[in-house]
């Protein structure tokens, strides 16, 4: 969060490749829920604490990185990102989160742990302020409530 805050006042939700397709790409690894169901229920949590979510999700890279790079002009307080594949892959969009110096927190639906070994190597985890892994939708939620659970906190210097 930015220095003298005292709310997330805006956080950007992005997902990355695939994550479209949430609901019928293989449930039994992702869940039932659609990407719309989880932008929504988001929504709804943010709204009783005041805080504006903005959602974007893209199968490319570059856009992506264009998103993260218009966050830093906008303002964005925080990510909460699922790199999806890209968490694997993608150093270009390490860089675009290391340059803006927003705070996020990496998210993944499934255990990527329990998975393929290239699954377990991820380019953002070191520069996350935490990693969800394994939760499903709720993962996303518990993302949101750190976000708002530190607002005040780190308003005051002691987060």
């Amino acid at each position: 969060m930015k220095k003298g805050a005292t709310q997330a006042q805006h956080v950007l939700v992005l997902h990355g490749p695939n994550l479209n397709m949430l609901g019928t790409r293989e449930p039994n690894i992702y869940g039932r829920a659609t990407l719309e169901e989880i932008n929504s229920n988001l929504t709804k949590l943010a709204a009783k604490a005041g805080t504006r979510l903005t959602y974007f999700q893209s199968n490319a890279e570059a856009e992506l990185i264009d998103r993260v790079q218009d966050a830093s002009r906008e303002q964005t307080d925080f990510i909460i990102i699922n790199p999806a594949a890209f968490t694997h892959t993608s150093i270009a969009l390490r860089d675009a989160l290391a340059a803006t110096e927003i705070p996020f927190i990496e998210v993944h639906l499934s255990n990527v742990f329990a998975r393929e070994p290239f699954r377990k190597k991820s380019y953002f985890s070191d520069l996350a302020r935490g990693v969800i892994t394994g939760l499903g939708p709720k993962g996303y939620e518990l993302a949101l409530d750190y976000v708002l659970s530190i607002r005040v906190a780190e308003g005051d210097g002691s987060g």
